[in-house]
């Protein structure tokens, strides 16, 4: 990361919000359907949304316990029955979250991982940007995070310099383009195809 992203705290809002914006659009008979996580259909990626919204949100009030020590891995994301009312109000409780004065100090918990609360605050973004995209790559949806947002992941996924290795944070990076867009490019760091289709 650069010392500007370092030093700032990033805005949880706005990646908050794109997340949120494609929920409306999602009938119960998408639910089923294929995304980029291969081991996720719809209705996993949306629970898992949840459950890391949650994880983050208590991960910066530092209100540690079972929501925060879970490995997201262990298990297979359950959506429960009223996700189209419990995963806004969660995504805007995670936004409030981080925006509240020492969220960003000291250290924290997330997925079974402590580590300082600078760092975790941007995995959050991060995580927000890539499953949006899953999301709204799978339902058919337009998506636009912000730049800000975007540079947030960027800054996260990269490679250093000296690394050579061509696994990535999430699994081999997918090369693309230099003067691709930024969104692309953050999704290929992911270990996605930014021409990834429902059908792959």
């Amino acid at each position: 990361m650069d010392s500007t992203s370092q030093t700032s705290t990033p805005d949880l809002r706005p990646a908050a919000d794109a997340v949120a914006a494609l929920i409306d659009a999602i009938g119960d008979e998408r639910l089923d359907d294929p995304t980029p996580c291969p081991k996720y259909a719809v209705r996993e990626l949306l629970g898992h949304l949840v459950g890391l919204a949650t994880a983050f949100r208590d991960a910066a009030r530092k209100d540690l316990g079972p929501t925060t020590n879970t490995d997201p891995g262990s298990v297979l994301p359950v959506l429960e029955a009223d996700w189209r009312t419990v995963l806004p109000q969660r995504l805007d409780e995670l936004a409030q979250a981080w925006d509240r004065p020492g969220a960003w100090d000291g250290d924290t918990q997330a997925g079974g991982i402590t580590f300082p609360a600078a760092i975790a605050g941007r995995v959050a973004v991060n995580e927000l940007v890539i499953h949006g995209w899953d999301l709204a790559r799978a339902t058919g949806q337009a998506y636009a995070p912000s730049e800000a947002s975007l540079a947030v992941s960027y800054e996260l996924l990269k490679p250093a310099d000296d690394d050579r290795s061509p696994d990535g944070m999430f699994g081999p990076i997918v090369t693309v383009s230099g003067d691709a867009p930024l969104l692309d490019r953050v999704v290929g760091l992911s270990g996605r195809r930014p021409d990834w289709r429902p059908g792959d």
